[in-house]
């Protein structure tokens, strides 16, 4: 396994990070314990989850949320614990489904002090741990001063809860405007950052990438491989046709991924990994999520770490998969 510091951080983090978003919804507990071992014995150290995963998602109801299952495989023991780079978020609020509270109470979800320190404690409790080393705010919240929310982050970080800040789903210039004021704070600040990355949606090269490289941020992708679409060919074309919406976005780039996954044949490697590897190629990436629903998809995903991407199959990708023509203002501009 290959590793690298979480952008101007000491930490440092496989080139993989384990996303742990389907446990408890398409993948059960006993299933989940055995993907976060492999991904241990393979020597990926970067789990990902969310305070809000393993409750209702896409029609699925569960009783045990994916930090519980989390939390259940820690106290197995064997160093799983200390073994991890853990990653859990906070935006969305867990209460109503925890307590059966209504969705619209006040202060169970969004920045504010009071629900960073309340989530913070429910996420502990449930991944039955004493710190989280990554503690990323899932989205912007327009609402609250950063003022506020860095008081409650400086106030996590001095009691040992959380190690390091990130953000998830940031803009460019809420990444600079975060760290700006933490700077004057003397406060580290956001040191990664998690948002929407892959060939079919390269937006966030316009201004969050740059920013993150200004900044020192590790850059986080999530659906690397597009909800499924970069994954392969479905069996028989339906398989992942789950919904109108899936068939819809099949239809919509069904001339580029069949340019794509013929590219992948031409080059003996499969869809997913070329995907990863892309990303990966990337000085800014610092690990691309994965979420493995079967231990095989976890084992083949690990030949995109060291797959050598060659010039001219990036300007081959490029024309299928062309990005927004670089970052903000040359992109559009001169």
């Amino acid at each position: 396994m290959l590793y690298s510091h979480l952008g101007r951080a000491g930490l440092r983090v496989s080139r993989l990070c384990l996303g742990t978003m389907n446990f408890g919804t398409y993948t059960d507990k006993e299933t989940s314990f055995k993907i976060m071992d492999r991904a241990i014995d393979h020597g990926i150290n970067f789990f990902d989850t969310a305070n809000v995963y393993g409750y209702v998602w896409k029609g699925h109801k569960v009783t045990i949320p994916t930090e519980a299952i989390i939390g259940e495989w820690f106290n197995k023991g064997n160093g799983r614990r200390e073994k991890v780079v853990l990653a859990t978020k906070v935006y969305g609020g867990s209460a109503e489904w925890m307590y059966g509270w209504p969705k619209d109470w006040p202060n169970t979800s969004k920045l504010s002090a009071k629900h960073i320190i309340t989530a913070c404690n429910e996420s502990l409790r449930r991944l039955k741990t004493d710190y989280i080393d990554l503690y990323q705010m899932h989205h912007i919240d327009r609402d609250t001063p950063w003022e506020e929310i860095w008081q409650a982050m400086e106030l996590l970080v001095a009691q040992g809860k959380v190690l390091y800040v990130g953000s998830s789903n940031f803009a460019g210039w809420h990444i600079a405007q975060a760290n700006e004021i933490a700077k004057k704070r003397n406060f580290m600040g956001l040191v990664s950052e998690q948002s929407l990355y892959n060939l079919t949606q390269r937006s966030v090269e316009l201004e969050v990438l740059p920013a993150c490289k200004e900044y020192g941020l590790g850059f986080i992708p999530w659906s690397p491989l597009a909800g499924g679409l970069l994954g392969g060919r479905p069996p028989n074309n339906i398989s992942r046709r789950k919904t109108a919406a899936d068939a819809e976005r099949y239809t919509k780039f069904n001339d580029q991924l069949e340019q794509y996954y013929s590219i992948c044949e031409e080059y003996s490697i499969k869809p997913a990994q070329l995907s990863l590897s892309w990303l990966l190629h990337n000085s800014v990436v610092t690990a691309p999520i994965i979420g493995p629903r079967i231990i095989s998809q976890l084992d083949e995903s690990l030949i995109s770490i060291e797959y050598t991407i060659e010039k001219d199959l990036l300007n081959r990708l490029d024309k299928i998969w062309p990005g927004p023509g670089g970052a903000a203002p040359e992109a559009y501009a001169w």
